[in-house]
This record gives C-alpha cells, sequence and structure tokens, in this order.
C-alpha cells in the first residue's frame, strides 16, 4: 500500500492548501470571471504528456540495455567456463571479475552519485586480466571475449547516460510553475459556471481533485525518470538482470 502512496509528496501538499485557499479567497472578495482555459490546458497538459512520454521511453531503453548487458557478461563468462585451457582458479577469478563489473554498475544504477570509478576500474581490472591470460585464453576465444566486451561496455555507457540525464528540467519546472498557479486561473471561471449562489463545496471539491490529478501525473513522470531507485511502482527490478540471478 504504501508503494501506492508513494506519489503523495510535498509538492502534493503545496497543491491542496493552494487549492483550498484560493476557492475561499475568490468567494470571500467575490472575485468572479469567464475566461477560455484551453490555452491554460495546453500550458499544462501539452508539457506533462510530454514529459511522461519521455519518461517513458527512457525506462524503456533502460531495459533493452540491461538486458544486453547481462546477455554480453554471460556470454563472457561461458566462454571462460567452458575453455579448456583456463584453470579452475583462473575461472573463479574471472568470475570474481565478472561480478564485480556487474556490481559495480548496479551500484552506480541505485545511486545519484554520477562517478563511474567504480565501474570503470572493475572493468579494467577484467581487461588486464584477459590480457595477462593469453596463452590460456587463445585466438578465437580471446577475439569473442573482446567483442562481447564491447557490447557490455556500449550498454553500460547508455545505462550511465541515461542514469545522469533526465527529461529537459527547464520543461518540468514551466509546467510545475503552471500546476501550481492554475487554481488561481480556474477558481473563479467555475465559480462562474457553477454560479455564485450554489453550494460552495462543489467548487473546492472540483478544484482540490483537479489539482490532485495533475500533481499526481507531474509525480508519476517524475519517479518513471529515475527507474533504478526501486521507488516508484514502474521502476525497474534490477536483481533480474544481476548475472548470478537466482
Amino acid at each position: 500500500m504504501s508503494r501506492y502512496l508513494s506519489i503523495i509528496n510535498y509538492r502534493t501538499l503545496i497543491t491542496l492548501i493552494l487549492s483550498f485557499l484560493v476557492p475561499i479567497a475568490a468567494y470571500q472578495f467575490k472575485i468572479v470571471y469567464n475566461i477560455d482555459l484551453t490555452l491554460m490546458s495546453i500550458a499544462i497538459i501539452f508539457p506533462l504528456v510530454f514529459t511522461i512520454r519521455g519518461a517513458f521511453r527512457r525506462r524503456e531503453k533502460a531495459l533493452e540495455h540491461l538486458s544486453l548487458f547481462r546477455a554480453g557478461l554471460k556470454t563472457i563468462e561461458n566462454f571462460i567456463h567452458f575453455s579448456p585451457k583456463v584453470s579452475d582458479a583462473d575461472k573463479a577469478e574471472a568470475q570474481k571479475k565478472i561480478n564485480a563489473i556487474d556490481r559495480a554498475l548496479y551500484n552506480h544504477l541505485t545511486t545519484k552519485d554520477e562517478s563511474t570509478v567504480e565501474f570503470d576500474k572493475a572493468y579494467n581490472d577484467f581487461l588486464s586480466f584477459i590480457k595477462a591470460k593469453s596463452e590460456a585464453i587463445t585466438g578465437g576465444t580471446r577475439e569473442k571475449i573482446f567483442r562481447f566486451l564491447k557490447d557490455v561496455l556500449d550498454s553500460a555507457d547508455n545505462l550511465i547516460g541515461i542514469h545522469s540525464h533526465r527529461t529537459p528540467i527547464s520543461l518540468k519546472a514551466y509546467c510545475l510553475i503552471f500546476i501550481y498557479i492554475f487554481p488561481v486561473i480556474y477558481t473563479p471561471t467555475l465559480i462562474n459556471k457553477i454560479g455564485i449562489d450554489n453550494p460552495s463545496w462543489l467548487t473546492f471539491f472540483i478544484v482540490i481533485l483537479s489539482e490532485f490529478i495533475l500533481i499526481s501525473l507531474y509525480n508519476i513522470q517524475d519517479q518513471m525518470e529515475y527507474p533504478f531507485d526501486d521507488e516508484g511502482l514502474d521502476d525497474i527490478k534490477l536483481k533480474l538482470f544481476s548475472v548470478n540471478r537466482k
């Protein structure tokens, strides 16, 4: 149940307070007018839909790259494991280094730190290991490992890029500002349509509900565009892409 409530945060509180105070002020000072809300809807709905679609595409791309990353590491693991010239001790060492690459990337994705030092070190350690075992890992096997190692690095860099770069920040800020000022513009028009002499609770209900819907959609988008922290309902389950998943 707590995960369903994750879309409720301080922004929700701000909008609900505004949705409650603005109708009070409008009725108190009899502020009533009738304007076309089309432009206001464009100012909020269009950027909101754009950012939600952008966040969803980023999540789908992340799933593709995670699959390629794991497939590349598992293929390299199999090449080494089934190589007859590689000793059991070297196979165990290679497995540790592969696990280190896997763990380093996922540690990076699950934190907001943009440093890639841990992953780069794990990748270079494995590269040094392959170079040092040139006698055991020969010709064709060696070339295949480097081929799939390229795929691993390519997928990892794409995931690091997705982790570090978000949908346009200015567009999100613009959308949030208009969500906050929406009750100020919408409430007098709503009162005009309902009628100032009709029950005020209907105005309160519609304004609060409209604001709650808008800010909830914004919060969903905000969570979806960072899909690795396992806080939102739509976050990626990184454990399913671990090399040693069970």
